[in-house]
């Protein structure tokens, strides 16, 4: 199916998804830096990392805002306000909001006041999550035009899945409640995204957390215990109102709506089954959705499993909804796709960063669908790069990705054991938007094995003036 081209973001909030393009160049990027599960005794912490070419400081990190606590596992981040509020003078992008995987805080930064060292403004106790919402887990945050701020969980304080949205006042920060309403909730939770012109918000499961704790057990699989749904509400009412399918143990996780917001589109990214679906409204005014890529699993030997899945663990979209980006963090690739025809992705970039698939690893490949051989190891700087690709985020003019390698502290650990020991990186992919394609930037690595706390892993990138899977358009 062909679709209208989609809308364009200056600094605070943006008036639309294709003025956003034009906007400045990304100079600081902010960081989580997780140390849970490596046994070095050090909190979490908020890295500004200087990407600007121009820089004595360039490719370095040159702040690190220390968490008070231990544990939390710092995941991913957003903001106190952005594009669902253009227009109100009154709203300023000063605040970035961090959720606690694990613990289940929630830590509010001050990135306003200096935005090249930002400073601790708030922190909401677990327990006042636990009673006044009965729910943890803590994933994904997003502002709301209310100006209110919404954060998913995936499961009860108990670690029993449990699909909800703790709802935060946008100004001080404390807890008015849960978002949703009703007596019918989904059995996990995970991501999500809202289309306000359509009355939809939609939401993905990954799995239970007390199962997630200890890592990943394939004896879960088949028994429920990962998602296979996605998750319609109705954006009015608050109510849980449809279910979709997408296949038993599909896990999925990261979820796009495509940027215009008249579109009643978008595509989501499922890890096990290492597909990507599209999902769409259909003409009786439900929700459907068709798988569109499916990545085909290797026969391996030396690995957890004889089949190998490439393990989607995140996916983009462009600002002009023109490209697809998605991570596979167990082969070791990201991929661009045209999606200029949405039902019909086109594959035109791809490019190896690590994974575990690489030539004189233990892994051996028995047979492969796509590859001739196995892929070079990813050597850059001199470093050998441990994990695979995880985290991705693109620059406004769609020009350069940023790739982080860490997935989940429990997960590395069990998958990478070399990104335990030696810390993730951070890299710049050269993105080709005319015809496609993606090239390594050899001049760009933030080592965070150079820690001075120690090696750690770091997860999700965010750039102060918000990016293409922070704001949403309304």
């Amino acid at each position: 199916m062909q679709r209208e081209s989609a809308p364009s973001i200056p600094h605070q909030t943006m008036m639309s998804s294709t003025a956003s393009g034009s906007g400045p160049r990304e100079e600081i990027v902010y960081v989580p830096c997780i140390y849970r599960n490596t046994g070095r005794g050090k909190p979490d912490f908020l890295a500004t990392v200087d990407v600007d070419p121009k820089s004595p400081h360039y490719s370095q990190v040159i702040h690190r805002l220390p968490m008070p606590n231990l544990g939390d596992e710092l995941h991913h981040s957003g903001w106190n306000t952005c594009s669902s509020c253009f227009g109100d003078t009154t709203k300023k992008r000063n605040r970035l909001i961090l959720p606690s995987l694990i613990s289940s805080r929630i830590y509010v930064v001050d990135v306003g006041t200096d935005p090249r060292a930002p400073r601790l403004f708030k922190v909401v106790n677990p327990e006042d999550v636990f009673w006044q919402c009965d729910l943890g887990y803590l994933h994904t945050s997003h502002c709301l035009g209310s100006g209110e701020v919404m954060i998913s969980t995936l499961g009860d304080p108990a670690g029993n899945g449990k699909g909800g949205f703790v709802l935060l006042d946008g100004e001080t920060f404390n807890i008015k409640g849960n978002w949703e309403k009703g007596d019918k909730s989904p059995p996990m939770g995970y991501d999500f995204w809202y289309q306000p012109r359509h009355n939809v918000l939609i939401s993905t499961e990954w799995g239970i957390p007390k199962c997630l704790g200890y890592g990943f057990n394939p004896n879960d699989l088949k028994k429920g215990r990962y998602g296979r749904r996605l998750n319609v509400w109705d954006w009015t009412t608050h109510t849980y109102v449809q279910a979709i399918d997408v296949g038993e143990d599909a896990a999925p996780l990261e979820i796009r709506f495509l940027h215009n917001p008249d579109a009643a589109e978008g595509f989501v990214g499922c890890t096990i089954s290492s597909a990507i679906h599209r999902f769409y409204k259909t003409e009786c005014g439900d929700w459907a959705a068709e798988k569109v890529i499916q990545v085909p699993s290797k026969k391996v030997k030396g690995w957890l499993l004889p089949d190998m899945p490439s393990f989607i663990t995140d996916i983009l979209l462009s600002l002009d909804d023109r490209f697809l980006y998605f991570s596979n963090w167990i082969h070791g690739d990201v991929r661009q796709y045209d999606i200029s025809d949405t039902r019909r992705p086109r594959l035109v970039g791809q490019v190896f960063v690590g994974g575990s698939i690489s030539k004189g690893g233990p892994v051996v490949v028995l047979k492969d669908e796509e590859l001739q051989s196995q892929p070079e190891p990813f050597v850059i700087q001199g470093k050998k790069v441990a994990g695979g690709p995880q985290m991705i985020q693109l620059s406004l003019d769609g020009k350069r990705l940023y790739v982080t390698t860490s997935l989940y502290s429990a997960w590395d650990r069990q998958f990478y054991p070399d990104l335990i020991r030696d810390g993730s990186v951070m890299l710049q992919i050269d993105v080709d938007t005319e015809k496609g394609g993606l090239t390594v930037n050899r001049d760009f690595l933030v080592d965070f094995g150079k820690e001075p706390g120690g090696p750690c892993m770091a997860h999700e990138m965010r750039y102060p003036g918000g990016d293409c899977t922070s704001d949403i358009w309304v």
